[in-house]
C-alpha cells in the first residue's frame, strides 16, 4: 500500500463504520415488528410507525444537518448527528411503551445525515480519481447495512430479546463516533448561511399529513372527510413549502439546484425508487413468517426470515463498487438505468412466484444488484453535477427524496397488504402481497423512464481521434 493509499485508508474506514452504524438502524427493527407488536399490544398500523417515524425524521434532518455541515464543518456535524442517534438508540432499548419506542425511532432518524456528510467529506478530502469508487463503496456499505439489518435481528431476538437489537446498535454507533473523531479531519470547505427551520417544519407537517391519510384510509374510509382533508392539507403544505423555499436565502431544499437537469432527474428517480423498493423490503419477513396453514408462507422464524435477505446483502457488496467503476468509465446514467430495470425484474419475480422459497432468494439477489447500482449511481450523479460547496446540500436533497419515497412506500405497502384478510383471521391475504410486489415492479419501470431523462448519453462518447497536422 502506497503512502497516499495509507493516508486515505483510515478516514475511509471511519466513514464506512459511521455509515454502517446508521444504515443498520434503518431496518433492524423490521423483522422484530411482530415481536414488538405483541410485546406492547399494538395494532399493525401503530407498529408500522416504528419504521415511518424514523423515515420521517430522516427526511427532514438530512437537509437540516447537511446544511449545517456545509456551514460549520462536516466532521463536527457528523459526530453530533451520530451522538443524537445514539441517544435515540439508548431510549429505544429502555422503551416501556410503543409510544416511547416510536419517539426513540424518530430521534434515531437524525443519523440519516451521515450519508450526505460522508459524501461531502469524500469529495473534499479524497483524491479526485478515487471519489467515484469511494462513493460506490460507501453506497455499498449503506446498502449492505440496510440488508444486514433484516438478517441480524432474528439471531438477536431468538437468542436474547428485541431490546438487545438496540443495545448492540448503541455499541456500534459509539465505535463510529470514536472512529470519526480520531481519523477524520475537519472540512476545509465551509459556506456561511442559516438553517431553514420554517422549511423543515412545513416539510415535516406535509409528510405527517400524507402518512396519516395513507395509514388510516382503510379504517376511516378513503372518501371520508378526515382522509380527504389530510390529503388536501398535504398538498397545500407542499405548495406553501415550495413558495417559502423560493423566497428563503438559505432554503432546506434549494429550488435553484433543481433547475440543474441532472439533479432534478436524479431526485425524481430517487423518489420513485424509494417508493418501489422500501415498501417491498418490509414485506418479505412478514410473508415468509406466515404459517402455510393459511395457504401461503413458510412459517419461518425471525432468524430464518432473515436468511432470505442474505442474497441481497451479498449482491449489494459487489454491485455498488462495480457501479462506481462502470460509471467512472461510461457515465453514471447507464448504471442508474440498469438499476431500475434490474429492480423491476426482481419485483416481478416476487409478484409471480412466491409459493416456493427459491424465487424469493433469487429475487432478493437480483434486487440487491439493483439497489447497489442505484445507491452508487444517484450519489455520483448528484456529486458530479454541483459545486463542491453544495455537495452536502445536494446529496442531502437526494437522500431526502429517496427517504420520502421510502416512507410513502412503506405505508402504502402496509396499507395494501392489510386491506384484505384471510377469512376468519387477522392475517393478510396472499393477494395483498402480489398486488404490492406488482406495484413495486411498476414503480421501478416508471423510475427507468425517469432515469432515461438524466441528461447525456447512456454511455460516454468516445474521445475524438487525435490527428496530426500536415507539416
Amino acid at each position: 500500500m502506497t503512502g497516499p493509499e495509507r493516508a486515505v485508508a483510515a478516514p475511509f474506514t471511519a466513514l464506512l463504520i459511521a455509515v454502517l452504524s446508521f444504515s443498520l438502524l434503518q431496518t433492524m427493527p423490521v423483522p422484530a415488528l411482530p415481536n414488538l407488536q405483541q410485546a406492547f399490544g399494538a395494532s399493525t398500523t401503530t407498529a408500522s410507525w416504528v419504521l415511518s417515524a424514523f423515515l420521517l425524521t430522516a427526511s427532514v434532518a438530512t437537509g437540516v444537518l447537511g446544511r449545517l455541515g456545509d456551514m460549520f464543518g462536516k466532521r463536527r456535524v457528523l459526530i453530533a448527528c451520530l451522538l443524537v442517534s445514539a441517544a435515540g438508540t439508548l431510549l429505544a432499548a429502555l422503551a416501556g411503551s410503543i409510544g416511547v419506542l416510536i419517539a426513540a425511532r424518530a430521534v434515531q432518524g437524525v443519523g440519516a445525515a451521515t450519508f450526505p456528510l460522508a459524501f461531502g467529506i469524500v469529495r473534499e478530502q479524497f483524491p479526485r480519481e478515487r471519489v467515484p469508487v469511494a462513493i460506490g463503496w460507501i453506497s455499498s456499505v449503506f446498502g449492505i447495512g440496510f440488508g444486514a439489518g433484516l438478517v441480524i435481528p432474528g439471531l438477536i431476538v431468538d437468542a436474547l430479546n428485541w431490546r438487545w437489537i438496540f443495545w448492540l446498535m448503541l455499541a456500534m454507533i459509539v465505535v463510529g463516533v470514536g472512529a470519526v473523531a480520531v481519523f477524520i479531519r475537519e472540512s476545509p470547505v465551509t459556506s456561511p448561511g442559516r438553517v431553514d427551520w420554517a422549511g423543515a417544519l412545513l416539510l415535516s407537517a406535509a409528510i405527517v399529513a400524507l402518512l396519516l391519510a395513507i395509514s388510516n384510509g382503510r379504517v376511516w374510509g378513503w372518501g371520508s372527510l378526515p382522509v380527504v382533508g389530510l390529503f388536501a392539507a398535504a398538498v397545500a403544505l407542499v405548495v406553501v413549502f415550495g413558495l417559502v423555499e423560493r423566497r428563503t436565502t438559505a432554503p432546506l431544499v434549494d429550488i435553484g439546484l433543481l433547475r440543474n437537469r441532472t439533479v432534478l432527474a436524479a431526485n425524481v428517480t430517487a423518489l420513485i425508487i424509494g417508493i418501489g423498493m422500501y415498501g417491498a423490503f418490509t414485506l418479505i419477513p412478514a410473508l415468509v413468517e406466515t404459517s402455510p396453514s393459511v395457504g401461503y408462507g413458510f412459517g419461518a422464524s425471525v432468524t430464518e426470515a432473515g436468511l432470505f435477505i442474505i442474497p441481497m446483502a451479498v449482491t449489494m457488496l459487489v454491485a455498488s463498487p462495480l457501479a462506481g467503476r462502470l460509471g467512472a468509465a461510461l457515465g453514471f446514467k447507464l448504471p442508474l438505468v440498469l438499476a431500475c430495470v434490474i429492480g423491476a425484474i426482481g419485483f416481478a419475480l416476487f409478484a409471480t412466484a412466491h409459493d416456493t422459497p427459491w424465487p424469493l432468494y433469487l429475487g432478493n439477489g437480483i434486487i440487491g444488484v439493483g439497489v447497489g447500482f442505484a445507491f452508487a449511481s444517484l450519489a455520483n450523479l448528484v456529486v458530479s453535477a454541483v459545486d463542491p460547496r453544495q455537495t452536502g446540500e445536494a446529496t442531502g436533497i437526494n437522500t431526502i427524496m429517496r427517504t420520502i419515497g421510502g416512507t410513502l412506500g412503506a405505508q402504502i405497502a402496509a396499507t395494501i397488504v392489510t386491506s384484505t384478510l384471510v377469512p376468519g383471521t387477522r392475517i393478510p391475504a396472499e393477494s395483498g402481497y402480489t398486488t404490492a410486489f406488482t406495484l413495486s415492479a411498476i414503480a421501478m419501470g416508471v423510475a427507468t423512464v425517469a432515469a432515461l431523462a438524466v441528461p447525456g448519453r447512456l454511455r460516454k462518447a468516445a474521445p475524438a481521434p487525435v490527428t496530426q497536422a500536415a507539416g
